[in-house]
C-alpha cells in the first residue's frame, strides 16, 4: 500500500498521528507545509491524506482542491482544532472524504483512516507497473547473528580478458553514452570509474541512503543508482545482473553517469561478455549463506513483499499482477536447471504510456524510455512484440539477480518476491549485509 501523508505545521502532532499509524502497520511521510508536500507528489501517489486546515503559506481548503484536481479519488481527512462546523462542511463539500477535530482521539482516529482507506473508489490505472517513484521499505536493521554466514567457495574469481567498448543512450537522461570494461586483478571487486576520475564501488554501502541507520527509508524504484557523495553512476542493474550470473568478481567499468540502455534488457550486456573473455584468476571467492529467513514486507498476495530463505544452491521465485495485458505471472529461475543467457537477458524493461509520458514532462526520464521498453496503452502492448508470453515478470527478476549482486557475493538460498521493485530489493540486501555484519562481530 502506498503511504499514509500527514500534512501538519505543528510537528508534534504529525509525528504523534506517524506514530500511532506504524503502530498499525501503516507507512507514513510527514510533512510541515503545503509546498514540500506538493513537490512529493511527483513521485508517489498517497492512499490516504491527513491534511490541517491551517497551514502555512497555501492552506489546507486550498490544497484539497488542488489534490482534487489531481487525484480525483484520493481520500483527503481534514483535521482542524480551531474550525467550526461551517468549515468542517465547507471541507466535505469541496471533496474532503471526512474532517476530524483536534486533539484527536485514537479510536476515532483508527477508524476514520480505515475507512477511507478501504472505501476508496478503484480507478483503472491503479494497478498499473509505474516503476517512475520511489518505495518505502521497513525494516528492522538490528539483526541477530548466524542469519546469514559469508563461507569460503570452491568457485574462483573472475575478471575479463581484455578491454571492451559498448556505446548506447541513458534511459533517464536520453543522451548517447557508453562503458569500457577492464580487467582487475583479484579482489578488487566490481569498480565504477567516473569521466572525472571519481571511483564508486557496485555495493550496497554506495547506495545513496545506506548511512541512515534507520528501520523505514525511501529507495528509487525506477533504477539502481550507486553513489559516492560526489558523484553518481545510474542504471547499473541489468550489467550488474550479467556480471552475477557469468560470475565476474572483478572488474572496472569506466562510464560518464548512467550505464548505456540499449533495448531495456540484458542481452547486450552478454554479447559484450562473450566478446571480452572470461579469466579464471588464481584466488577464491565467498559465498553468502542463507541460514535463517529473513525478508521485508508483509507477505500478502496484495502486498509488496521480498524474502531469503535457505536453500541448497539458488534459486528465485517472483510473482506480479498488474493490469492486462499482464495480468497475473509467476515465475522460477534456477540457474542450474535453465539458461539466463536465454530465459532472462533478454527480458525487456516495461510500462505504460502514460507513466512514460508523465514521466517525460516532469523531466525525469529522457527519450532513452520510448526505444527501451515494452510500452502499453489501453491494455495492449503498442510498440513491440513479446519475447515471451511472460517477459514482463521474467524482467523482474533481472532486476532482482542486479540488485541482490550488490551484497558483494553470490548467494546460497532462494529468493521469493512480489510486486517488488528496485526499492524493495535494494532493502533485502541491505538486511542481508547487516546479517552478515552481524555475524561477523560475533565470531570476531
Amino acid at each position: 500500500m502506498n503511504p499514509i501523508c500527514i500534512v501538519d505545521d505543528q510537528p508534534f502532532i504529525g509525528s504523534t498521528i506517524s506514530n500511532i499509524l506504524k503502530d498499525e502497520g501503516y507507512e507514513t511521510i510527514v510533512f510541515q507545509d503545503a509546498e514540500s508536500f506538493w513537490q512529493s507528489l511527483d513521485m508517489q501517489e498517497p492512499s490516504l491524506v491527513m491534511l490541517d486546515i491551517w497551514l502555512p503559506g497555501q492552506d489546507g481548503l486550498q490544497l484539497l482542491k488542488r489534490l482534487q484536481g489531481r487525484f480525483p479519488t484520493l481520500p483527503i481527512i481534514m483535521m482542524s482544532g480551531h474550525a467550526g462546523i461551517e468549515t468542517a462542511v465547507a471541507a466535505i463539500k469541496a471533496g474532503a472524504y471526512d474532517f476530524m477535530e483536534k486533539p484527536l482521539h485514537l479510536e476515532v482516529l483508527l477508524d476514520k483512516v480505515q475507512s477511507a482507506i478501504m472505501h476508496r473508489p478503484p480507478r483503472s490505472d491503479w494497478n498499473l507497473p509505474s516503476d517512475m517513484g520511489i518505495e518505502i521499505a521497513s525494516a528492522d536493521l538490528l539483526l541477530p547473528p548466524g542469519m546469514v554466514e559469508v563461507v569460503d567457495s570452491r568457485e574462483p574469481q573472475r575478471t575479463l580478458r581484455e578491454n571492451v567498448v559498448l556505446n548506447g543512450v541513458g534511459l533517464l537522461s536520453g543522451r548517447k553514452t557508453g562503458i569500457i570494461l577492464s580487467p582487475l586483478g583479484i579482489n578488487e571487486g566490481i569498480v565504477f570509474q567516473t569521466l572525472d576520475g571519481q571511483t564508486i564501488h557496485g555495493h550496497i554501502t554506495s547506495l545513496e541512503n545506506f548511512s541512515q541507520t534507520v528501520s523505514s527509508k525511501t529507495f528509487s524504484a525506477n533504477s539502481t543508482t550507486l553513489d559516492n557523495g560526489r558523484q553518481q553512476v545510474r542504471t547499473v542493474e541489468h550489467l550488474m545482473a550479467i556480471f552475477s550470473m557469468y560470475g565476474i568478481t572483478n572488474v572496472l567499468i569506466k562510464v560518464d553517469d548512467e550505464v548505456p540502455n540499449i533495448d531495456g534488457s540484458g542481452k547486450d550486456f552478454c554479447d559484450l561478455i562473450a566478446q571480452a573473455g572470461i579469466e579464471a584468476q588464481p584466488a577464491f571467492t565467498k559465498v553468502a549463506v542463507i541460514r535463517q529467513k529473513i525478508g521485508v514486507g508483509n507477505e500478502e498476495k496484495q502486498e509488496k513483499y521480498i524474502y531469503a530463505e535457505p536453500f541448497e544452491g539458488f534459486e528465485i521465485s517472483m510473482r506480479v499482477d498488474y493490469s492486462l495485458p499482464i495480468g497475473e505471472q509467476v515465475y522460477t529461475f534456477n540457474p542450474e536447471k535453465g539458461s539466463f543467457a536465454k530465459e532472462i537477458a533478454p527480458a525487456r524493461s516495461f510500462n505504460t504510456f502514460e507513466n512514460i509520458e508523465m514521466a517525460q514532462r516532469l523531466g525525469k526520464v529522457g527519450g532513452g524510455y520510448l526505444n527501451s521498453h515494452i510500452i502499453m496503452y489501453e491494455g495492449k502492448v503498442i510498440n513491440t512484440e513479446l519475447r515471451y508470453p511472460d517477459e514482463f515478470v521474467r524482467h523482474k527478476i533481472l532486476d532482482l539477480i542486479g540488485d541482490l549482486y550488490l551484497l558483494g557475493f553470490s548467494i546460497r538460498g532462494r529468493i521469493v518476491a512480489n510486486m517488488t521493485s528496485h526499492g524493495f530489493n535494494q532493502a533485502l540486501v541491505e538486511r542481508l549485509y547487516r546479517a552478515i555484519q552481524s555475524s561477523s562481530q560475533k565470531q570476531s
